[in-house]
């Protein structure tokens, strides 16, 4: 017999690519981080997660964040060799970053109170749910220790 996830019923979903939704990594919220500008947090970490300059350079130049997403992730460009541990550390970076620029931002985390975040791509398996739920959740993961941060709760 199936049991019902009522955390995950209760869990705020969302997608990365929701350009209406201020959690977003592609909305349109500009950052500014590493002496740079950034039109999204997507810009931000496809750029310093891709090894070849040029590449980095013309990610950071698309002009939009899925567009960024599309061409940094792309298997034949190379990725920094520590990628899965630092890829979501500088997510978090620029994540944090936006949330203390621009007070929407802040109040959308807010309204998720303690709520399981979910980032929920059902073929991302790294930064997302996946299709099966299992993934790893690293965007969701961030926005949950942004807010305990900004609560209090992650001293």
């Amino acid at each position: 017999m199936f049991t019902a996830n009522l955390v995950m019923e209760k869990a705020y979903q969302f997608s990365r690519f929701d350009c209406a939704n201020p959690l977003s990594t592609c909305s349109e919220h500009p950052i500014y981080l590493d002496d740079q500008n950034w039109l999204t947090c997507e810009h931000y970490v496809q750029a310093k997660t891709l090894r070849n300059l040029k590449q980095a350079i013309k990610v950071a130049s698309l002009p939009s964040g899925e567009q960024a997403h599309g061409y940094g992730k792309a298997w034949y460009r190379a990725k920094i060799a520590d990628y899965k541990s630092t890829a979501p550390i500088l997510m978090k970076r620029a994540l944090y970053t936006k949330v203390q620029m621009y007070e929407e931002v802040r109040e959308a985390l807010f309204a998720t109170e303690d709520r399981l975040i979910v980032e929920t791509s059902q073929y991302d398996y790294f930064w997302g749910i996946g299709r099966d739920q299992r993934g790893l959740n690293h965007i969701g993961k961030a926005w949950m220790d942004i807010r305990d941060k900004l609560c209090g709760q992650g001293d």
